[in-house]
């Protein structure tokens, strides 16, 4: 898929699942553990910004990982990074995206539009 511009709307996710995630100082974190969910932040590429995310706990180990706001560019291979504060916590390959911010425009967009027979309501068949 090429999408028409750097900033498409195809280009932008803020769901992915990792594959069974390697954690560096507890194995997976208490808090993770305990509430099945756990907010913190995320990278993929070396040297971007920190994303805030929340993670999800799988009973495999993956995890889901809900961005806060959509990132760009997230590829199936690349490497989601773990951090709270400043400590990493570990990393998981990246396996599989949610929809694309595009993808959602695109349902809701059906969604908004008139039924068939509301359409016949207004525009009687002749």
């Amino acid at each position: 898929f090429k999408a028409p511009s750097r900033d498409h709307p195809a280009l932008y996710r803020d769901l992915l699942r990792t594959n069974r995630v390697h954690w560096i100082a507890e194995e997976p974190p208490a808090e993770l553990v305990r509430e099945k969910m756990m907010e913190c932040h995320f990278r993929f590429r070396h040297q971007m910004a920190l994303v805030p995310c929340v993670l999800t706990l799988n009973q495999d180990g993956s995890v889901w990982v809900t961005l806060v706001k959509p990132a760009r560019a997230i590829t199936p291979g690349q490497f989601a990074v773990f951090y709270k504060a400043d400590e990493c916590l570990g990393s998981g390959k990246i396996l599989r995206m949610g929809p694309s911010v595009y993808t959602l425009q695109q349902g809701k967009n059906r969604e908004e539009s008139p039924k068939k027979e509301e359409i016949d309501k207004i525009e009687p068949a002749t």
